[in-house]
């Protein structure tokens, strides 16, 4: 039996369940959140603040969403999805300009809020200070954030989840997003009912990349695969946020073993279809992590219903935190790695990987568009004028002229990222 290092306890999997002690081995204890130089972090957010994905490279997601598309029940799915979203993105936007609907009373609303988030089905809650260096280049200035940030993750259901990549996985994943907006909008309301303002963001209109901000709301530590692992689903959750302005008292980050355990653990580096897992931590804008691999990550998400096999073989998503370091302290080993049922997966017309397999992928099939919609349409410029003998001619020309318009007019679209994986849940879209 390994020493243990220290307890943790957390409320329930469910509003009114008894809490649960999860007993983290010494020797995985690292620091509480993510390892982090904030010198580092202030510096890159100073002179190279991040941006959307959906902005920097929209030449490789319109391809995606093109490839998406010729699936049917994917194409059924997104535009399904994009219709009954629409109304809740639209309505989160509003929010920011509510105001409130009776007096504050002044009272410390912590307990309040958070009884009331486990209450509409949320199975974590955490609150943090709101942290503007991980905004969205594009929406600096756009809006107020108001200086708290309720950091909220809502479990995707079990069954579905466990056969990535699927048709079935993806609609669970799309409905959750739909059911936790809701419940925000409304956790907003009953915010509002207390005397302060509520501003709703995610589900499909993030303002940027907010896992740090949940990391420091001791919801969860992020995990090898980019997700944010959370104790009682790991990353078998989507997560939304809520800003405020109401009287709260803030959360510390909480050492979960999960930073050093993915290290011994690699079962999502090792079973990634697409080899788009780092093994090794690399310090990335001043965050120590695994960094993805986005090049060989989005090719096999766009051809493989979305993917998301990091997701299933996370041995924290599939038994939770509690049985997985039990396990671990008992035994050493990690819970269900080896096995065909925490590893296995099958790819749509490849056929079943089970441990130690893997997909072999023909030549050209991580190809594809890079760059935003201006970049890559002077990409194929210079690519065609070559061809033609490095001549470019008027027809070149007028083809060139017609994709630029069209990429101007999208770089002033209101941003809507409603298909595929919602990319603001994986800080490795940064």
């Amino acid at each position: 039996m390994l020493k243990i290092g220290h307890e943790v306890v957390r409320p329930g999997k469910k509003y009114g369940d008894t809490p649960v002690t999860f007993a983290i081995p010494e020797e995985l204890e690292t620091v509480p959140g993510i390892p982090m130089n904030q010198r580092e972090v202030d510096w890159y957010s100073r002179e190279y603040p991040i941006e959307n994905m959906n902005i920097t490279e929209r030449a490789s997601r319109d391809w995606a969403n093109n490839l998406r598309d010729g699936h049917v029940e994917m194409r059924e799915i997104r535009k399904e999805h994009e219709k009954l979203n629409k109304p809740l993105i639209l309505a989160a936007r509003l929010s920011a300009d509510l105001e409130p609907t009776a007096k504050a009373t002044g009272e410390d609303l912590t307990q309040q809020i958070k009884d009331k988030a486990r209450e509409l089905g949320f199975v974590e809650v955490g609150i943090a200070a709101f942290d503007h260096r991980y905004v969205y280049q594009s929406k600096r200035g756009a809006t107020t954030y108001y200086p708290h940030i309720i950091c909220l993750a809502y479990e995707q259901d079990f069954e579905p989840t466990q056969t990535i990549p699927s048709v079935d996985a993806e609609i669970v994943h799309s409905s959750t997003y739909r059911t936790e907006g809701a419940a925000a909008l409304e956790l907003g309301n009953f915010i509002r009912s207390k005397g302060y303002h509520a501003q709703v963001a995610g589900s499909g209109d993030s303002f940027g990349p907010y896992i740090p901000m949940f990391v420091a709301a001791g919801v969860g530590q992020l995990g090898a695969c980019g997700y944010l692992l959370t104790p009682h689903v790991g990353s078998r959750c989507r997560i939304v946020s809520v800003t405020t302005d109401a009287n709260v008292t803030h959360d510390k980050p909480i050492d979960y073993g999960i930073h050093a355990f993915c290290q011994v653990c690699q079962v999502c580096v090792n079973r990634c279809p697409g080899r788009a897992l780092m093994r090794d931590k690399i310090w990335w804008r001043g965050i120590e992590k695994n960094k993805l691999y986005f090049k060989r990550c989005r090719p096999v998400m766009a051809r493989y219903l979305g993917c998301g096999v990091c997701m299933k073989v996370c041995p924290i998503q599939k038994y939770g935190l509690k049985n997985v370091m039990d396990h671990y302290a008992a035994t050493g080993q990690v819970l269900g790695k080896g096995t065909h049922d925490l590893e296995g997966y099958a790819l749509e017309g490849k056929g079943y990987f089970g441990p130690g397999e893997l997909p072999v992928f023909e030549a050209g099939f991580f190809d594809m568009p890079h760059g935003d919609t201006g970049e890559w349409a002077f990409d194929r410029l210079k690519a065609k004028a070559k061809a033609s003998g490095n001549q470019v001619t008027p027809q070149l020309m007028d083809e060139f002229r017609k994709e630029m318009t069209r990429a101007l007019n999208q770089s002033v679209e209101t941003n809507m990222a409603v298909a595929g994986k919602q990319e603001e849940d994986n800080p490795d879209y940064i």
